[in-house]
């Protein structure tokens, strides 16, 4: 069962979706008491505004459900701003965020490209992981996003995608781990590498 969390985002049923289409049981989490034991994995999807989401997520006891399911070692895919909450702060509304991996969120600079970065783009693999099987190197994937994700350890970019500056589009271990793009929406390759974090 996957466990997806909603607070609201705007892909979320976009995710269901296709999650659906592989034939994954899904269960929405809107807060910690819908979780169940048959959960074996999560989903953070997210579409909007750090701020407001951390509010949310605060206010309804999920970003302490997070961190305790985490703790437990149970593995989360976080999706685009689902991704960024993952590290420790972003400079949308200044926010402290969930804290599971070390780095931070800033914006891209106005000078460097077009703002927001959005249609498709490369994502060049930086290690290997799961989550690229079966999912050629440069793959295009869709983004639309104004911050990205800054991690602090190398070690936990995957994946990187240049638009104006290399940022790191895929983050990660193999137990907590972003994608900045939008794999729902992404095609066969998007549908893939959700059906490598799913199985």
């Amino acid at each position: 069962m996957i466990g997806i969390i909603d607070y609201g985002a705007g892909n979320l049923h976009s995710v269901l979706k296709a999650i659906a289409r592989l034939e994954y049981k899904t269960k929405l989490i809107t807060n910690p008491t819908d979780h169940d034991d048959s959960i074996t994995k999560l989903i953070l999807p997210g579409v909007g505004n750090a701020k407001v989401a951390m509010e949310i997520l605060n206010e309804s006891g999920l970003s302490d459900y997070l961190k305790s399911e985490v703790a437990k070692g149970t593995p989360l895919l976080g999706i685009c701003l689902g991704m960024q909450l993952l590290l420790e702060s972003s400079e949308e509304g200044n926010v402290p965020c969930l804290g599971l991996l070390k780095g931070t969120v800033p914006v891209f600079k106005e000078d460097a490209e077009k703002i927001p970065h959005m249609g498709w783009n490369q994502v060049k693999d930086v290690q290997q992981h799961f989550l690229f099987n079966n999912i050629p190197d440069n793959t295009d994937f869709y983004f639309v996003h104004s911050f990205f994700a800054n991690p602090l350890e190398e070690k936990d970019v995957l994946g990187t995608t240049n638009y104006g500056i290399n940022f790191a589009s895929v983050i990660g271990n193999e137990q907590v781990m972003g994608v900045q793009f939008h794999p729902e929406k992404s095609g066969k390759c998007g549908i893939q590498l959700l059906d490598n974090y799913c199985k």
